[in-house]
This record gives structure tokens, C-alpha cells and sequence, in this order.
């Protein structure tokens, strides 16, 4: 009995020191630099808005002043990376006797999705946008915020994504990416990311916290909608801070911005960014880089992101305020 004891211990004292031992990201965000460096000592995870392109081919067009070879059309992967589908991350869930769609998962589910992207306990997660615009930064920030949720805290996504990697002149891989069964879990379910209806409407009544639209302005002023919004404007008394501003426009890639000109953007927008927040959109995906810029970069821990955001409460009949429609 003594004998297995000591052996129970001293697999327990392994495994702890394996843990301790594994890489740990600096940042929520790394450039191609490191992650060529530590690629063999993490899951990378790709997730871009059209899939085909990811067993593709990258097409270049040859600048004819500079001779440069500039990328217009994005193909190919990292090597090892395994593609996300970024319509199967967000789910339906009747909520309330509504069927409320682009949800978290619950957490079971998602650990599922996790396993089979190959994702291993203790492992760092690495995602990797498509890079080519400010969507694409939100696709990587809304699985970045999901993982965040579950407890996942040594995880990072690459600034300029797969873009940014092939304009640095790092080989990428064509064909289908296959990966292997992982064991990933959720260490915690952190209810407190996320804001509720009635968190908002607390919000707007008391002021406790500030209401941030990551939409365009013309749908927070109430020229145009989404259709999966079923009315005309913004929550009454947010902020407009459109996403479309988190990242370089034109260039090889679209990078993320430095942190004075994130903490400028928000002043300048009319929002504290060290001040309680709920970030919101159409449905929880603009909101997530909103939410990734004032919580992981600007390091305000009292953001919270509304999921399911206008679709959801408009769904559940709540007022909206319409600049061009009152």
C-alpha cells in the first residue's frame, strides 16, 4: 500500500511538473516571429471566412514599380494548422421560449468542437485569422472569447493572421489538414464575460455600466440593419466604436493597431476604456473584438460581451433608439 502511495505521489509530482513546464503565451497577441519559433509546442487553429481557401494556393500579382510580389488572394495554411469552421462555433438555444441563434455552445458541446480540432489540456491554442480585414480579426477574437469562457487562459491569436504570415515570406501548405483527437476541458464556466438582457437594461437605467456598438454607423444610427435584427438603431445610450477601426486598413494585412491608439479611439468615441462595459452588435461577433481590444489589450477585466446581442433583444421586444428614425 506505502509502495502505491509513493508511486501515486510521484506521478501526481510528473504531471504537475509537465504542467509547469509547458509554454505559456506572453500576450493575446504574438507575431509570426514567435509562433515560427514555438510552432511544434502548439495547436494552431485556423479560422477564416471561406474555408476552400484553406487547402488552396496563395495568388500573387507583381507590384511593377517595386517588383515585389503582393498577395491578392489568400490560399494555403500553416503547416499543422487545423481549419475551423466558423459557422458551426456559435450555436441556436431557446432562451426564454425564444429560439435565439449564434450562441455560446454550452460547454459540454464546445468541448467537444475543442477535442476535435485537436486541442490538448495544457497546450497552448494559437488562432490564426485570415488577416485580410476587420471581420476577419472578429472571427478570431469571438473563439478567442469563447475559450476565454471556459477557462482557457494560455491562448493567443496572431496579429495579421495567415495573411500577414505569407507577406513576411513564411511558407504556407495546400491540401486538407487532419487533426488528431485532443482531450481539451473547460477549467471554469465564467458566467461574468458575458452580459445579459437584463444586465443591459440595468445598465441604461443606472449607468453602471457603458454600452459599446462595434457595428458600422449607419447601422447604429438607424440607416440600415441587419436582417436577423428586427428593428432600426442602437441600445439607447451606447457608444458607437465600430470594429471596422481595430485594424490597419490596406497593406499586406490588416494588423492590429498599438495600445495608445486602441485607448485614443474609445476616448475619443466617448468611452472610458478602464470603465465597466458591455460590448454589443448584430449578433456577438462584432462585439467580440470590441470586447478583445478593452479587456485583453487595454486589460480592462470589467468587460463584458452581450451575446446573442441585438438579435436577442430585439426578439425579446426591447426599445431601441433610432437617430435617423425618430
Amino acid at each position: 500500500m506505502k509502495l502505491a502511495t509513493k508511486w501515486m505521489a510521484a506521478s501526481a509530482l510528473v504531471a504537475l511538473s509537465q504542467w509547469a513546464a509547458a509554454l505559456q503565451v506572453p500576450s493575446s497577441v504574438v507575431d509570426g516571429e514567435w509562433l515560427s519559433k514555438n510552432k511544434a509546442d502548439v495547436t494552431v487553429l485556423d479560422i477564416r471566412p471561406d474555408a476552400k481557401s484553406f487547402a488552396g494556393t496563395p495568388q500573387f500579382e507583381t507590384d511593377k514599380k517595386t517588383g515585389k510580389k503582393v498577395l491578392v488572394e489568400l490560399g494555403g495554411h500553416i503547416a499543422d494548422a487545423v481549419s475551423v469552421d466558423l459557422k458551426t462555433i456559435r450555436v441556436e438555444r431557446t432562451i426564454g421560449g425564444l429560439k435565439v441563434k449564434f450562441m455560446l455552445p454550452e460547454r459540454a458541446d464546445f468541448e467537444k468542437m475543442a477535442r476535435s480540432w485537436g486541442v490538448q489540456n495544457g497546450k497552448p491554442i494559437v488562432i490564426v485569422p485570415a488577416g485580410q480585414d476587420a471581420t476577419d480579426l472578429n472571427d478570431a477574437t469571438r473563439l478567442y472569447w469563447q475559450f476565454k469562457v471556459f477557462g482557457e487562459d494560455n491562448i493567443t491569436l496572431v496579429n495579421g493572421g495567415t495573411s500577414a504570415w505569407i507577406s513576411e515570406g513564411r511558407e504556407v501548405v495546400s491540401g486538407p489538414s487532419k487533426a488528431a483527437e485532443g482531450n481539451w476541458t473547460g477549467r471554469a464556466e465564467r458566467m461574468d464575460m458575458l452580459a445579459t438582457s437584463d444586465d443591459v437594461e440595468k445598465a441604461i437605467a443606472n449607468k453602471s455600466s457603458q454600452l459599446v456598438d462595434a457595428r458600422n454607423s449607419s447601422q447604429y444610427l438607424g440607416l440600415s440593419k441587419r436582417d436577423v435584427v428586427f428593428g432600426f438603431g442602437h441600445i439607447p445610450g451606447a457608444q458607437n466604436v465600430s470594429s471596422d477601426l481595430f485594424v490597419t486598413a490596406g497593406g499586406d494585412a490588416a494588423r492590429m493597431l498599438p495600445t495608445a491608439t486602441y485607448r485614443d479611439i474609445f476616448i475619443a468615441s466617448g468611452v472610458d476604456p478602464q470603465g465597466p462595459a458591455i460590448t454589443y452588435c448584430n449578433t456577438g461577433h462584432l462585439a467580440s473584438s470590441a470586447w478583445f481590444v478593452m479587456s485583453e489589450v487595454l486589460g480592462n477585466k470589467h468587460t463584458k460581451l452581450y451575446d446573442g446581442s441585438l438579435h436577442k433583444w430585439t426578439l425579446e421586444k426591447r426599445p431601441l433608439q433610432s437617430v435617423a428614425r425618430q
